[in-house]
């Protein structure tokens, strides 16, 4: 997983839109990046809610929000959609991003082992370097914990 003083990866990903982001469109402003394991599912609903819900405090701060997961933009743009969230959220099929972060784990459902997505996020700089990692996010504190970091809390 990458950790705070490094460099973050510079993904190049598709929105909902079909529109291209890389994080370098960024630089120069604070990006919160994080991975989530499954649209519509409830921890990552709590969780995007809980951004949507922040995000004229991000916005305010002229912090750009930005959801990844594996799923497809169609499944984004009905995600975003249901639950009017406003930041983006890119798709990563081929999990460029996911594995380049080092969020892509082996996980445990009763007694099951798969791969998927450990639920991170990543704080990065204006010059696009990892200033903060929660390695397990809470879906409904993330947001909030998040806002408080950027306050110097």
């Amino acid at each position: 997983m990458l950790e705070v003083g490094q460099k973050a990866f510079d993904f190049d990903l598709f929105d909902k839109d079909g529109i291209k982001h890389k994080l370098s469109d960024y630089l120069g402003k604070k990006v919160v990046v994080y991975f989530y394991p499954k649209d519509d599912t409830p921890g990552c609903v709590k969780e995007a809610c809980a951004f949507r819900n922040a995000f004229q405090d991000f916005k305010d701060r002229d912090v750009v929000v930005i959801g990844i997961s594996k799923d497809s933009q169609e499944s984004h743009r009905k995600f975003a959609e249901k639950y009017n969230l406003p930041f983006i959220i890119l798709s990563d099929p081929e999990l460029e991003a996911i594995q380049a972060y080092g969020v892509w784990v082996e996980k445990n459902m009763y007694g099951k082992k798969y791969m998927g997505v450990n639920r991170s996020t990543f704080i990065v700089d204006e010059q696009g370097e990892i200033i903060k990692v929660y390695k397990k996010a809470t879906p409904d504190k993330n947001a909030e914990e998040i806002i408080a970091f950027l306050e110097g809390k």
